[in-house]
């Protein structure tokens, strides 16, 4: 996007507030970063991903050690190597033996001995540092003595989630602790790739979290439950009313989404999962919601993570990504129809181009084809990550002039993959994966279905590679992630595969 004439600012309505004035203030940054038309055209700020800087950044801090700084993150110990490991991985660089090793060691310290894995040695284990263990673990692990794969208590780590599991459906994040969204996506994805998810487990759950959306259409934290009333008589869950607790967020909406997609085997083969009380979700409302959440052209595009609050690299994840989720729902432009947007400036509803302005991806970053069917600007968000979310010095961030973190580098980067990469839930792979299934055992249980279901499901995402943008050429390729797990597909076969028990067929690379 050359700058050619000044976007429009966001309007204050003639009332001028501390919000409004700190939304300007951030368009006149941003806009900084934007390419003039004489830049663009003489190649002087190229869009370009210095791939090099970033990858020192992150060799710096998982050899070196991370700064001082994040001293305060010691209960964060597997989310700072999920992140590190993660934003490798999305940038095509890969672990050599010896530092694979080290981190297989350090992750399993984090293991508590009743179950689960904590922030640190010794410390309580939690929903979130179990997810960013096993995680990591999907990236540098492997089978064997020293892999630590099958040094993961599986039986205990169960034995945690049922001691967090609530009469409503939802999930402790920890013992003596708090309901949450995140929480729940965190027990998911680890139960999911471990092969430890049951019926029993996620029993009331896919409810729990419908009742999380709010009137906006993202979602909420958590709900409220209510319980009868009836003297003498025990306390038993109401349907409703179960009114979500605070505003829709980017994180809650992405984990709350992925959660539903990860729980549509259950709702699917559960006898009433075609009975009218099956729990629903308003997806229209929902998209309605993610689509205004990417920024005007003021902002150069990115998202924000909640209404009327500043963009930020990270949501080009937890936001950007949460179109990818959609697909699985059965969700098109055919299906949906259109979506109301927020006037001329904004860039959720793809870029027009000039007629006979069509390109092939990597021959120029400013052409691009007539029709573009995602609901987000997927050149709009590249835009900002590689003009407005890259640190000078490597990493990237929540937008200038900040600093660059471990936390926003991986999301980021994630961000830039969802919005270079169309992932969907492919019949084809899904009927190659379904051929080279083997039951351990004849197994046509309710339990049994759903585990095959799972493991279909999951893998079935593949890449439609007709779909790429590449935004300044193809040397800013970046890997395509995992749309629910956030792993790469290579990662999430491998580990998938060895905890099921199934050989997963090679892909065949296809562009439908």
């Amino acid at each position: 996007m050359a700058n050619s004439r000044p976007p429009r600012p966001a309007p204050d309505d003639a009332f001028p507030t501390s919000t409004s004035r700190l939304q300007a203030e951030t368009e006149a940054v941003l806009l900084d970063h934007i390419p003039t038309q004489v830049q663009a055209e003489t190649a002087q700020l190229p869009a370009k991903l210095n791939k090099s800087a970033h990858v020192q950044f992150l060799a710096r801090n998982f050899i070196q050690g991370f700064p001082a700084k994040y001293t305060s993150q010691d209960a964060s110990q597997p989310w700072l190597m999920f992140w590190t490991l993660q934003s490798f991985s999305v940038l095509q660089v890969g672990l050599d033996p010896g530092n694979k090793q080290r981190a297989i060691d350090t992750i399993l310290t984090w293991q508590h001995p009743d179950g689960g894995f904590g922030g640190g040695p010794g410390q309580a284990a939690h929903l979130l540092a179990s997810y960013a263990s096993v995680c990591a673990l999907s990236i540098a692990g492997g089978q064997g003595e020293k892999g630590g794969w099958d040094q993961i208590d599986r039986k205990k780590m169960y034995q945690f989630f049922m001691s967090l599991k609530q009469p409503d459906g939802s999930f402790l994040v920890a013992h003596h602790a708090e309901v949450d969204v995140r929480g729940i996506y965190c027990l998911l994805v680890t139960a999911t790739l471990l092969d430890i998810i049951t019926p029993e487990l996620v029993e009331g759950t896919a409810s729990f979290i419908a009742s999380c959306q709010t009137y906006e259409g993202g979602f909420s934290s958590a709900s409220q439950p209510y319980y009868s009333s009836e003297p003498y008589t025990p306390k038993s869950l109401l349907s409703s009313p179960r009114p979500p607790l605070g505003e829709a967020h980017g994180g809650y909406t992405f984990c709350a989404l992925a959660s539903w997609v990860m729980l549509q085997p259950f709702l699917d083969l559960s006898p009433r999962g075609i009975s009218r009380d099956r729990p629903q979700i308003n997806v229209k409302s929902l998209l309605r919601w993610l689509v205004q959440m990417q920024g005007s052209a003021a902002e150069i595009g990115g998202f924000r993570g909640r209404t009327n609050k500043l963009v930020d690299g990270c949501y080009s994840w937890w936001v950007g990504g949460a179109f990818s989720l959609l697909e699985a729902l059965g969700v098109g432009a055919s299906v949906i129809g259109p979506v109301p947007g927020d006037g001329e400036d904004s860039r959720a509803s793809g870029r027009d181009t000039e007629p006979g302005e069509e390109g092939k991806d990597g021959e120029n970053e400013h052409e691009w084809d007539d029709v573009d069917d995602s609901f987000f600007n997927r050149e709009a968000l590249q835009e900002y990550i590689l003009y407005a979310g890259q640190h000078p010095t490597g990493g990237l961030r929540d937008k200038p002039p900040k600093n660059a973190d471990a936390y926003h580098t991986m999301y980021c980067l994630s961000g830039l993959s969802s919005a270079q990469h169309r992932m969907f839930p492919s019949v084809e792979r899904r009927e190659q994966l379904q051929e080279a299934w083997k039951a351990p055992s004849p197994d046509d249980t309710l339990p049994g279905k759903i585990r095959k279901e799972t493991f279909l499901n999951s893998l079935s995402w593949t890449e439609d590679e007709s779909a790429s943008k590449i935004l300044g050429g193809e040397a800013n390729r970046v890997n395509a992630t995992h749309p629910v797990f956030n792993l790469t597909i290579t990662h999430s076969e491998a580990i998938m595969s060895h905890f099921y028990g199934q050989t997963v067929p090679p892909r065949v690379r296809s562009s439908t």
